[in-house]
Parts: C-alpha cells; sequence; structure tokens
C-alpha cells in the first residue's frame, strides 16, 4: 500500500542542560512532526518548553517520544522493567510534555517510543501492553506511531487506540521488515543519495530494500528522519525536496 501523501517526522529535543544533539530549530522548517524526548533518555524541562514553542509556531504536530530510564545510555539499553513500572512512567512522560505543549497552545497529538523500548515492544507483548496502558492513563486516546506488524500496534488497536505506520529512512532493515541493531555494521544509512531514493520508494511504492538485499514491503504513513545523523538537516531538506517533486504531498498524519 502507498500513500498519495506522507508525514515527515524526527527525534527532537534530544538534549540535556548545556548539552544540545538536534538542531530543533532547523529540523522543525522540514518535519510535519516532531518526537519529542520526555526527559527519559534525553531533554529536560527547558528544553521540552523550548521545542513544543517552536513546534507550535510551525504548526507542527508534537508526539511524545517516551522511552526506558536511561540517559546514561541514550535509552538505547534493553531494559526489564516491571510492566505497571513501565506504565505509570509512559503516563509520566506524556504528561510532562502535554504540559508545555499546551502552554504553547498545542498539545501531544501522539505517543512514539524510542530506541530499545521501540525495538523491544515490537515482539514482546507484555512491554508493549504496558505502553498502551500507559498511554491510557492520560486520558487521552492518542494514536500510536510504530514499526507495522508490531506488538505495539496489536496492542494499541485491541485497546482501541489509532496506530500509525513508520518507515525509516536512514536505518537498515532485515528481510523480515524489523530494524538492524545498531551495532551491527551497515546499520545505520548515512549516504544522503541512498537516504532520498529510499524515501521516495518507501513512499510512492512501499517498498525498501533491505541489509541483504532484498525488496521489504513496508506500509508507512510516516517516514522517519533521525535528527542525530550527521548532517540531518540537509539531508531533511533533500528528502522533501525529492519528495514533493515526485508528486507526494508532505503532511502530518494528524
Amino acid at each position: 500500500m502507498t500513500w498519495a501523501s506522507i508525514d515527515l517526522n524526527a527525534d527532537l529535543g534530544e538534549g540535556f542542560g548545556r548539552w544540545r544533539l538536534t538542531d530543533d530549530e532547523q529540523l522543525l522548517s522540514v518535519v510535519t512532526s516532531a518526537n519529542v524526548a520526555c526527559g527519559f533518555h534525553a531533554g529536560d524541562a527547558s528544553t521540552m518548553r523550548q521545542v513544543c514553542a517552536m513546534a507550535a509556531e510551525r504548526r507542527v504536530r508534537i508526539g511524545a517520544q517516551v522511552s526506558y530510564r536511561d540517559l546514561a545510555g541514550f535509552g538505547r539499553r534493553s531494559m526489564d522493567v516491571p510492566a505497571s513500572e513501565l506504565a505509570a512512567e509512559t503516563a509520566y512522560q506524556i504528561g510532562a510534555l502535554e504540559v508545555f505543549a499546551r502552554a504553547a497552545g498545542s498539545r501531544v497529538s501522539y505517543v512514539k517510543p524510542h530506541g530499545a523500548l521501540y525495538n523491544r515492544v515490537v515482539h514482546d507483548e507484555e512491554q508493549a501492553e504496558a505502553v498502551i496502558e500507559g498511554i491510557l492513563l492520560t486520558g487521552e486516546r492518542l494514536p500510536v506511531l510504530g514499526l507495522p506488524g508490531s506488538r505495539l500496534h496489536t496492542m494499541a488497536e485491541k485497546a482501541g487506540l489509532p496506530v500509525v505506520t513508520e518507515a525509516f529512512a536512514d536505518r537498515a532493515y532485515r528481510a523480515d521488515g524489523t530494524l538492524v541493531p545498531r551495532g551491527q555494521e551497515g546499520a545505520v544509512v548515512t549516504d544522503p543519495g541512498a537516504v532520498v531514493e529510499r524515501s521516495v520508494s518507501v513512499a510512492r511504492f512501499g517498498v525498501v530494500t533491505s541489509l541483504c538485499g532484498r525488496p521489504v514491503g513496508v506500509r508507512a504513513r510516516s517516514l522517519c528522519l533521525h535528527g542525530d545523523t550527521p548532517g540531518a538537516v540537509g539531508m531533511a531538506r533533500r528528502v522533501r525536496s525529492r519528495l514533493e517533486t515526485s508528486g507526494v504531498r508532505v503532511e502530518a498524519f494528524v
């Protein structure tokens, strides 16, 4: 399945104190949805407030990027968190971001797990259910952004939450449609030309080439561009420009 339009999302607000990883201001001029770090893998109160204000000004949708509590590991270390604790921490992160989104005249429009949690809930039903329970604790029926066919989406649909399928322009895929682990060589695609071509292939044809060279069907309504990739801003601009000249509308999914 392909789409006449596609959303562009990026991970933003990934700083802490004086440390900054992503060029939030420039990326917000390109993307249509912002996955904002909520303090557990990156982000602090001042950063969340600033990113929400800039996103609202540009009419970019604000999403809560929830994570394991892992500042030291940037949320990329898998953790065995009890389900009740993970549900509470998911709700906590969404609630923190919602304060700043509303103060900026916007709101949290969706939820996307980050890093190790994102990969864990592809297969782990208990952890996926805990994330969904955390979303429901907020009292909002927020859309859930994630990998097609994931347990996270299965649990979201079971709970009556909207699901939004996602593809990655700058991450390598396995033949089964899952992401190649970051620790493996070739897991991150850094060549701008390749990222652009993959983006168009996903948006127009619903296909991406796996690391082993096989075509993989990817039914995606949103396309992720990582803000911490070298040259991320220039790459994002090239992707958006190429999508639009290829006849694909770039617009938010919510």
